[in-house]
């Protein structure tokens, strides 16, 4: 492993004057000598290099000079590795419903995985056959993940939108006959027991095993967790998990089925090992500096799942569980956390962060904890708009004297899920970084636009079950086709990074042929109209206009209906005024009263918009933007 355990310097105060006198010559030569680079320095981040290979038809391929170096064999290499070499440092956290932290350290969590393990081994599940887990993060479902693939077994976790937000459980059913499993764990029997036991009956459902951490007595014939968790480790689990190749598989994690019915990627143990080790050779603080993290991102996404939990255990790290969303109600939970945890590195996607700012802005101790320590911000999931990253750096500079790192990424559930990374200072939202070590990076031309599509050691084989939709996702010579496009920052000089240029599915022709980007419009129009607009949805497919239907923020909502749509209107006049043609200027917009519905497919549980569904569910909103007496409608702003 390449990871090495972090240093500390641990020291007492003294009563002696000897001690004192060594002690303040340490203290002077501590302050002669340079400080210890912090994550967004240049010397702590690797130099941005790429190569370019020029295709014909006006396509090119990016390379990493750097080959990607060894990485481990799989998940349980770096559990086994902190649990030897820093047994007493704190990985898992969580909040307990007492208020009270619930704190493992790595010896702890690997103790405990190994008797989780160890009762997997005993109830001799049927081989090929993945545990599956429906409820949200939480220690014990990490535990009983990292227990399932030390011993070679497939984990997967369903988004518990599928079973605790909803009664109709027809899509997690469906999941369920994709995934066969040989196993189902939920947190709570009293939330989760009606979605499971609704599945299947009969001998099938009796011969596989449910287990809840709580009420498994409500379910009949279901286990409790503790059962398992008294289970004494035996060499079996040891010798399993020397059998665990780097080609078998780790975890499934199903599509968010925006674009079709959801898939179940396939992600082995060496993609989801080469990826971290991708991103320690752009990133060499993680070898140097101990990650402290606070992280609300689901598991069932490869953002919170493979990058943000991967990250934090590959590198000795420590991660606190927030139970908290960017979403009103629990929004006041991740604040609360924050206030004790300070990370020295903080993931979130646009949307949380959108929802952070006005507790940061208004509450400087709020702040002052929130940036005391903290090192980088790393948003992804969806761009970042430019009026958010100034708000940030603005209430930043008024409790820290040195600047914030920002930082992002690019890439999806297939790629496990870094393909790029933004690994030097930038100071505008939009570049998505260069690829990472071992990457070839292929734009080819696709309507006016470039599509980006992924080869490497990090991309997953296909889809489980799935011949048909695996032989579509990748073309003839092996690249995986994401579906993104992009655009170099600056064409004569490719070190400079990548732009993310929108979704080639999503973009439409108005009635004029010209075509509209909406992943590039969407960010223009929510920086013009902050900070009313939490979002925006594109509209105008095979119409003459283009228009916007607008989320408003909390900060809209408060406000008179009237005032909203004169502050919309002045924010899309701003708009015009810079110019543009008819594709970048929106002529109307139409603000919504109702917020995004996640039982809809509105919003992920992610945190971003789905914009084909909002245009779906939404289309009288549409029709009503674009009716002749829209003029007349308080919620309609015509420019």
């Amino acid at each position: 492993m390449n990871a090495s355990p972090p240093s500390t310097t641990p020291g007492s105060p003294s009563n002696t004057s000897a001690d004192t006198t060594a002690a303040a010559a340490e203290n002077r030569a501590r302050q002669r000598a340079p400080r210890p680079l912090l994550f967004g320095d240049v010397g702590a981040l690797a130099i941005p290099r790429v190569e370019r290979e020029n295709l014909p038809g006006g396509g090119f391929v990016l390379r990493h000079p750097e080959p990607l170096q060894p990485h481990a064999r799989c998940i349980g290499a770096w559990l086994e590795h902190w649990a030897a070499t820093t047994p007493d440092a704190l990985f898992l956290s969580e909040r307990t419903s007492a208020g009270a932290w619930r704190r493992l350290s790595y010896a702890q969590t690997r103790e405990i995985v190994g008797r989780l393990a160890q009762a997997l081994l005993d109830m001799q599940l049927p081989p090929g056959r993945p545990v599956v887990v429906l409820s949200d993060n939480a220690v014990d479902h990490a535990l009983l993940a990292l227990a399932t693939m030390h011993v070679g077994r497939a984990v997967c976790t369903i988004s518990s939108a599928y079973s605790r937000m909803t009664r109709d459980y027809g899509k997690l059913h469906a999941m369920l006959d994709t995934l066969d499993p040989a196993l189902i764990y939920a947190s709570d029997a009293a939330v989760y027991a009606a979605a499971i036991t609704g599945w299947k009956t009969g001998a099938d459902a009796a011969a596989r095993p449910i287990v809840f951490s709580e009420h498994a007595e409500q379910c009949a014939g279901a286990l409790p967790l503790q059962g398992l968790l008294d289970t004494r480790e035996t060499p079996a689990v040891m010798r399993a998990y020397e059998a665990v190749r780097p080609h078998t598989h780790a975890k499934y994690l199903m599509t968010s089925g925006s674009t079709g019915s959801p898939k179940a990627v396939i992600n082995t143990h060496a993609m989801l090992t080469a990826n971290q080790q991708q991103m320690t050779q752009v990133w060499p603080f993680l070898n140097h500096h101990r990650l402290e993290l606070l992280d609300w991102l689901p598991w069932n996404h490869t953002f919170g799942g493979n990058h943000n939990f991967n990250m934090a255990l590959a590198h000795g790290g420590s991660l606190a569980i927030d139970e908290g969303r960017p979403a009103p109600g629990l929004i006041e939970r991740t604040v609360a956390n924050l206030r004790e945890v300070r990370p020295n590195l903080y993931f979130n996607v646009p949307r949380g962060f959108d929802m952070l700012l006005p507790y940061l802005e208004q509450d400087q101790s709020f702040a002052s904890a929130f940036f005391e320590r903290l090192e980088g911000l790393f948003y992804a999931g969806a761009a970042l708009p430019q009026s958010s990253w100034q708000r940030l750096e603005q209430v930043a500079a008024r409790t820290r004297s040195r600047p914030l790192w920002f930082t992002s990424s690019w890439g999806a559930t297939e790629t496990s899920p870094a393909v790029t990374s933004v690994h030097w200072g930038i100071t505008h939202a939009g570049c998505i970084g260069n690829p990472l070590p071992g990457i070839a990076l292929k734009l080819v031309p696709n309507g006016d636009k470039l599509e980006m599509r992924v080869r490497g050691p990090n991309v997953c084989p296909g889809y489980l079950r799935a011949p048909e939709a695996t032989a579509q996702a990748f073309d003839e010579e092996g690249y995986y086709c994401i579906g993104d496009a992009g655009r170099l920052v600056d064409d004569d000089d490719p070190a400079r990074g990548v732009a993310f240029d929108g979704r080639v599915a999503e973009d439409f022709k108005l009635t004029s042929g010209t075509w509209v980007s909406v992943g590039t419009l969407r960010l223009q129009v929510v920086s013009a109209l902050a900070p009313l607009a939490a979002d925006v949805v594109i509209t105008g497919h095979d119409r003459a206009e283009v228009g916007v239907l607008v989320f408003p923020s909390p900060a809209a909502r408060a406000l008179p209906a009237e005032t909203v749509a004169a502050r919309v209107r002045e924010g899309l006049q701003a708009l015009r005024a810079q110019g543009g043609g008819s594709s970048r200027v929106p002529t109307r917009a139409r603000v919504l009263n109702e917020p995004p519905s996640v039982d809809a497919g509105e919003i992920t549980d992610k945190g971003y918009i789905n914009q084909r569904a909002v245009l779906t569910r939404r289309a009288a909103e549409v029709l009503a933007l674009y009716a002749d007496g829209a003029a007349s409608d308080p919620r309609t702003v015509r420019v």
